[in-house]
């Protein structure tokens, strides 16, 4: 199977070559036949999985038939709706470069900038809108968005806006838009918020379901160290100066994060932070030091999870576990991707027994425990006991974003914000990082 199979217009036949893919992936083949016989679909997919290209190549493909577009086209026709602004960045980048020999203009709208730019070029006239919910709710209560032309809706990762309360904002927005409309839903899981959502806002949607919920990749190893809290940071220091390979470190909280950013920074490694209380130009100069190879540690929160589009990752450390058992897929998916294999380390103390059964019962598979000479903890792991009853936190701990699936989302908020060139899988994203 082949991307020509599909009757794709040349000019995104030409885009997929410029970039060497020729090969889609399993999300891509279920999607995209369904999407340009104008099915609406519910796709069950992680990251990772090329989902972006799954929509975006058959969306432009609806929009320009033959890779044409009318010149004096100014009314939005499709939206994309993402629940990071980090991931609205990187949507965006994927449809100007699928869509380059179209011709098309796109514009992203998110919070953590200037609202200056996005209302000038919209007001210019754009055909299809990346947008974050709570900022493209300010654009529709200031009147400086027109959905009203919206042909092709797509939820990107459901299930994450939902997590961060966006429901609310969802609704409001696509009660906006016009019912006679194709939308594409995607999302890891299938909640029952979501069930609904898709109840009332879908018309018939073709289901897909690439890989089971909370399903890990293959390709990843799994390695718990244990170690006292105390010598957390001194075992991260000897794990990253033994590793010569580019780190996504993950922490719980912002605070703990700036705070591990300058110890390692003084220790003479390259990191940097990234979390929500970063301004978009820091998260954005983070994100992309760590892509080109300045940055060799990226210490993010939750944040980071779900919305970084980092291809080839060697490895993930949990410095910290997630209060979330399922945060933990989310949170190693950035690594083990696209056939490559990869590793994830998590450091735990004796505090975060509970987390890590919690972790191992959603897998349903044990993780190797291994010692590290030098670092042993002062008392063994117990991993019989209970469960730590954090699968979905009451109280999120201070600094911490947890999941809040009923909270209403205010203005503007909630925006936290084997392959060879021949035969490449296709995965949608950016190019692979750096290996330093």
């Amino acid at each position: 199977m082949s991307f020509d199979t599909y009757g794709l217009s040349p000019a995104l036949l030409r885009a997929l070559a410029d970039q060497q893919y020729t090969i889609p992936t399993p999300v891509q083949s279920a999607a995209i036949p369904l999407v340009l016989a104008g099915h609406d679909i519910m796709a069950g997919a992680q990251t990772g999985t090329g989902k972006t290209a799954a929509f975006t190549l058959p969306l432009l493909e609806r929009l320009y038939p033959n890779g044409k577009r009318d010149p004096a086209a100014r009314k939005a026709r499709a939206l994309i709706l993402t629940p990071t602004r980090e991931l609205a960045a990187q949507v965006q980048d994927s449809v100007r470069n699928y869509g380059k020999h179209i011709g098309m203009k796109s514009a992203t709208v998110f919070g953590g900038v200037g609202m200056g730019p996005q209302i000038d070029a919209l007001r210019r006239g754009v055909e299809i809108i990346v947008a974050t919910p709570g900022r493209l709710m300010d654009h529709m209560q200031r009147r400086t968005v027109d959905l009203s032309g919206i042909e092709i809706l797509v939820l990107d990762e459901a299930d994450r806006m939902l997590d961060m309360g966006f429901l609310p904002a969802m609704k409001r927005v696509i009660g906006a838009l016009p019912t006679n409309r194709q939308t594409l839903l995607f999302s890891a899981t299938f909640s029952t918020e979501i069930k609904g959502l898709a109840a009332q806002f879908m018309r018939t949607p073709q289901e897909i379901q690439i890989a089971k919920p909370n399903s890990v990749a293959s390709t990843v190893t799994h390695r718990v160290h244990p170690v006292d809290g105390e010598s957390k940071r001194d075992l991260l220091l000897h794990l990253l100066n033994s590793e010569a390979q580019q780190t996504l470190v993950f922490c719980r909280t912002k605070h703990g994060s700036d705070k591990l950013t300058k110890q390692l920074g003084q220790a003479g490694l390259r990191a940097a932070a990234i979390h929500g209380n970063k301004s978009q130009g820091q998260r954005t100069r983070a994100l992309a030091d760590f892509k080109s190879g300045r940055v060799h540690v990226l210490v993010a929160t939750d944040i980071a999870a779900r919305g970084l589009d980092i291809d080839q990752l060697p490895m993930v450390i949990n410095y910290d576990l997630p209060m979330v058992a399922e945060d933990y897929v989310h949170r190693i998916g950035r690594t083990g991707r696209a056939g490559i294999e990869g590793v994830a380390i998590s450091l735990v103390s004796r505090a975060e027994e509970g987390l890590l059964r919690d972790i191992r019962k959603m897998l349903k598979q044990d993780i190797a425990i291994v010692n590290v000479e030098g670092f042993e903890p002062t008392h063994a792991l117990r991993l019989d006991g209970p469960s730590s009853g954090a699968s979905r936190p009451s109280q999120p701990a201070r600094g911490q974003h947890a999941r809040r699936p009923h909270v209403q989302a205010g203005r503007g908020s909630g925006e936290h914000a084997a392959a060879n060139k021949k035969r490449r899988p296709f995965r949608g994203g950016k190019p692979a990082v750096a290996r330093t």
